[in-house]
């Protein structure tokens, strides 16, 4: 518990000492540190169905617990400071996990399951998964109440992730 609470200083005190701007070694994030998702500060190596990386146009990557915390990054880049980037023209590819093979896809070519039993790291999340056929027989085992393409999810946006935070 206590190493918890000193994590969680650190990672506050490195954001606020990061600034804008690049990142350098000794103003890398915690989560960047200790393997953490930044957004809700997850252990990495716990989830690893649930997984997800953004690359950023200035070569390095960040990873997330789950497409709902690395789309909350991206909604809002601006609430993490310490990973330099100010806004989403930053942001290169970003890549998923097929939920039921591991298989790495881009955010783009997922097809998202909403509302299924599979709760996610940090609750109700979008299962990716790597074509709606797939996601099809994904609900049929495991719930869902909705398939969604990136373009759907789009059009959602920001709402749809703060509803799932709910």
């Amino acid at each position: 518990m206590m190493k918890r609470y000193i994590g969680l200083l650190l990672m506050a005190l490195t954001l606020l000492g990061a600034g804008e701007g690049n990142v350098t070694k000794s103003q890398k994030p915690a989560a960047w540190i200790n393997g953490r998702d930044p957004v809700y500060l997850v252990d990495l190596k716990k989830y690893p169905k649930f997984s997800a990386k953004m690359l950023l146009k200035n070569g390095k990557t960040i990873e997330f617990a789950s497409v709902k915390s690395m789309l909350n990054f991206y909604y809002h880049p601006e609430k993490y400071p310490g990973f330099g980037v100010r806004d989403r023209r930053q942001i290169g590819e970003m890549f998923v996990k097929d939920y039921l093979d591991g298989t790495e896809i881009p955010l783009r070519k997922a097809w998202y399951v909403f509302g299924s039993r599979i709760v996610g790291p940090h609750g109700d999340d979008l299962i990716p998964l790597s074509s709606k056929a797939r996601a099809e027989l994904f609900t049929k085992r495991y719930g869902g109440t909705k398939i969604m393409s990136f373009k759907e999810l789009g059009e959602k946006g920001y709402g749809l992730i703060r509803y799932l935070d709910m």
